[in-house]
């Protein structure tokens, strides 16, 4: 079963990076405007697509953040999850690394994960932006808006 795996060294705290994955202004600030929450699930909703990606949070801590899909949607996100690591970098405590890992795909959905990596990698690089600087450069723009989570 296909996984994607992606590391990053970030030039900022660890509780910078972690703010970035679970909070409403954090999460806007890279990835999508539109982001709700409905008691553990988060909401992202993005230009052009139908309903919005349902995933639950699992676990929200300093180490580590997981979601889980929690919807149907996007059929070939069923079953996956997603999981992000956060660390010291050795010898630097100001820095974080971030493992990020999106594994759980069913058989047959294995063809889309490229596309799915290379979005990745474009999220990952305005997360790490936005936490070294604090630019605002969400990847998805929407007209959409929701309420914070």
């Amino acid at each position: 079963m296909p996984e994607i795996a992606l590391q990053f060294d970030i030039a900022a705290p660890r509780a910078v990076v972690l703010t970035a994955l679970t909070t409403h202004d954090g999460l806007t600030s890279w990835w999508t405007t539109a982001v709700d929450r409905e008691d553990d699930v988060l909401l992202f909703d993005f230009p052009e697509v139908p309903e919005p990606f349902r995933l639950r949070v699992e676990r929200a801590d300093q180490d580590r953040v997981v979601w889980t899909n929690a919807g149907a949607f996007p059929p070939h996100w069923a079953g996956t999850w997603i999981s992000w690591e956060l660390a010291e970098q050795p010898g630097a405590p100001e820095r974080t690394r971030l493992l990020f890992r999106h594994g759980g795909w069913q058989p047959g959905s294995e063809e889309g994960v490229p596309a799915v990596a290379g979005t990745w990698a474009e999220l990952l690089v305005r997360l790490k932006d936005h936490a070294q600087s604090g630019k605002v450069q969400p990847y998805f723009v929407t007209a959409r808006r929701h309420d914070a989570p």
